[in-house]
């Protein structure tokens, strides 16, 4: 029998756990090592999200595990009014990274947690409340932050913050607007904001958006899309805020995704990538933006602002990322991972489109590529299978799109399991469609 079928573990499971979405695997998971988790059986299962897409360095590396053991038994918690060591230099460091201007920091727990922060910077420096984002977007679970997240969740909850507004996300491989043929976001987003001025009783703060929406599907901004937006921002008294919770500290082949576009937000979260797994986020904006805000009587005081553990974490991250190359690293085992998966595209029918950056990419399924149809349960039979074969893959299905695998593993994944993912993958499409999809 094998151990994962604990009666006693699964029964307690289900009598004492508060059931937060989606399913849980019939697995028990007793530890995890770089790209690897290892169930109760001892059955190595590779990790291609990164845990929830979060676990940058992989599992249990060393130096982060030094780094804990360190600071839980001289340094960990503080009370809030307290500063230490390394919540300055975690600050000062980011600053020296970040895209210029982004100067000041905020040091706290969950991504959630930073764009509610985020916001609430916004609305107190422009003195105004309405927030734009995606309709495919995720931010975050709590009220802000779940008020612009529109992918789920919103139903049953009675009425978001007032002044919440959505539009389009740009959708290439399914686009709302073309011109003779090729896609035209310049266009469909005009006429997103032509209805937002038109809802708007005057009074818009912000527009948070990822650069890449991942739980909407791995949407990535086309080039020049960015740049525009912050432009429709400028023109509104608007702040840009960007939530590069899953996109910032490298995994684009970039520090940050932003940079791609040169530009510049007003705001800019961070959150899973810079805890590697642990729970640190950051936001950073201006100092302008900090001193009228400090100004006008900000106040986000929380638990764990300012604790110097994870900012302890975050600065041995960042060390990391720069020491050992893992930007660039993010880069090339990208191309090679993004090759690998254009590879299975010529080979199965099923998969409609290949999309995203460095080691954050998408595989959309559909029924029919001519048609574009979706194929849900093809997706969640693949992910089942993927599992059985010992690889562990995240599937979103939004209404509109095919079911899209986001794929992120570590930025330490090595060539070698790059290319067993890609090989578990093709055998659990070629189990489920055939051969030739």
């Amino acid at each position: 029998m094998s151990r994962n079928d604990d009666p006693a573990f699964w029964q307690n499971a289900r009598r004492h756990l508060v059931r937060y979405g989606g399913r849980f695997e019939p697995l028990i998971i007793e530890r995890a090592a770089g790209s690897f988790v290892y169930d109760a059986d001892g059955r190595a299962i590779l990790d291609f999200t990164s845990g929830q897409m979060s676990a940058l360095l992989g599992h249990g590396h060393p130096e982060i595990a030094a780094v804990v053991a360190d600071h839980a038994q001289r340094l960990d918690h503080l009370f809030s009014g307290m500063l230490s060591r390394p919540v300055v230099e975690l600050a000062t460091r980011l600053a020296g990274v970040a895209p210029a201007g982004l100067e000041r920091a905020l040091l706290l727990t969950t991504g959630a947690e930073a764009n509610e922060a985020a916001l609430k910077l916004a609305k107190l420096y422009t003195g105004r409340y309405e927030v734009v984002s995606f309709a495919q977007s995720w931010h975050g679970m709590t009220g802000g932050a779940a008020s612009a997240t529109y992918s789920a969740g919103r139903r049953g909850y009675g009425p978001a913050a007032v002044g919440s507004f959505a539009i389009p996300a740009p959708y290439p491989y399914r686009p709302r607007f073309e011109r003779r043929g090729v896609y035209d976001w310049q266009a469909e987003l005009d006429d997103a904001f032509d209805l937002v001025d038109r809802q708007s009783t005057g009074s818009l703060a912000a527009f948070i958006a990822e650069p890449i929406l991942s739980s909407g599907g791995i949407l990535e901004l086309p080039p020049g899309y960015l740049a525009a937006l912050k432009a429709k921002c400028v023109e509104r008294g608007m702040l840009l805020v960007l939530d590069e919770a899953q996109t910032g500290v490298g995994r684009t082949g970039l520090m940050f995704a932003c940079q791609r576009d040169g530009v510049v937000p007003d705001v800019m979260t961070l959150s899973k990538t810079l805890g590697a797994g642990l729970p640190l986020a950051a936001v950073l904006t201006t100092a302008e933006i900090e001193e009228r805000c400090h100004e006008r009587g900000f106040l986000f005081y929380t638990t764990h602002v300012s604790d110097p553990l994870p900012a302890a974490v975050g600065l041995k991250v960042l060390e990391i990322v720069e020491r050992d190359g893992l930007v660039e690293r993010a880069r090339q085992a990208g191309a090679r991972l993004e090759a690998g998966l254009r590879a299975l595209q010529r080979d199965h029918a099923c998969i409609g489109d290949v999309r995203g950056r460095g080691l954050l990419l998408g595989l959309e399924l559909v029924q029919d590529r001519a048609t574009r149809q979706p194929a849900p349960e093809l997706g969640a039979a693949i992910t089942r299978e993927c599992m059985r074969l010992g690889l562990s893959m995240n599937i979103v299905q939004l209404p509109g799109m095919g079911g899209v695998f986001r794929i992120a593993p570590p930025l330490t994944v090595s060539d070698a399991e790059i290319d067993l993912g890609l090989e578990l993958l093709g055998r659990a499409i070629a189990s489920q469609v055939g051969g030739g999809g």
